[in-house]
């Protein structure tokens, strides 16, 4: 599936896609349009952008919502959404350790990566060993 998303991608978006990719759909392809750009008509799944059902709600980040979405009942991803909400929004960023760290890190993709498309290949990894390390946190906890 194809899913489409505001251009000069930061954290929640980042993040989203990389989770569509990893948990809901691994063949997924995205689509980075100008945050102006009217989706309606548009063929692919939009999120994080005007017009998305899949977007912030209320205090819950993208990411969050995703989660809840397709019921990714996982601690590690819920430990996630609370620093991606943190990162995403200033007023939340002491909310968890880690979220000024990922904010500070999501500042720099753009400087380093070609692309957004890029930004979600390299961020991937970033992703990837962050949820094995709250995994991990979470199993040696319990």
């Amino acid at each position: 599936m194809r899913y489409v998303t505001r251009e000069t991608l930061h954290i929640d978006r980042i993040a989203t896609a990389w989770a569509i990719g990893r948990f809901v759909d691994p063949q997924a392809s995205f689509v980075f349009v100008p945050r102006t750009k009217d989706i309606r008509g548009m063929a692919e799944t939009p999120f994080d952008i005007r017009g998305a059902s899949l977007s912030h709600r209320g205090e819950r980040c993208t990411f969050e919502v995703l989660v809840e979405m397709h019921g990714l009942i996982d601690a590690a991803l819920g430990r996630m959404g609370r620093i991606v909400r943190g990162a995403d929004f200033a007023d939340q960023l002491d909310s968890t350790r880690e979220s000024a760290g990922l904010r500070a890190i999501s500042d720099g993709f753009p400087l380093v990566a070609r692309d957004d498309q890029d930004t979600v290949e390299r961020a991937s990894f970033l992703y990837d060993a962050l949820y094995a390390a709250l995994r991990a946190r979470l199993a040696k906890d319990t």
